[in-house]
């Protein structure tokens, strides 16, 4: 049977497939899913977690809005920004982008 012949019919009707080699290119792509995409986001959310909890007074914040401020009080959902002089606004902590702390 010439090479063409084969290629466009397949492998002989006789042999039998090994089932791990069907799934191997289905576990190599969650693997580099794994390591390239999942992994890395969960790193980060992770030190934003800790970057919020780590709030405190005086710090200087950025909301997701883009409003700059210092906070003046910390509740456990929510801060206290002051953007200007007499102009205080309560955001959720969800909301702050970053945070620069004071030193």
């Amino acid at each position: 049977m010439p090479l063409y012949e084969t290629l466009l019919m397949g492998a002989p009707a006789g042999g039998e497939s090994n089932p791990m080699a069907m799934f191997l290119p289905l576990i190599l792509i969650f693997v580099v899913f794994y390591f390239f995409i999942i992994r890395p986001q969960k790193k980060k959310e992770t030190q934003r977690k800790q970057m919020i909890a780590a709030v405190r007074k005086g710090d200087k914040v950025i909301t997701l809005g883009g409003v700059h401020g210092a906070v003046t009080q910390v509740d456990d959902t929510s801060v206290l920004v002051q953007a200007d002089t007499n102009v205080k606004l309560r955001v959720e902590k969800s909301a702050i982008a970053s945070v620069d702390t004071k030193g």
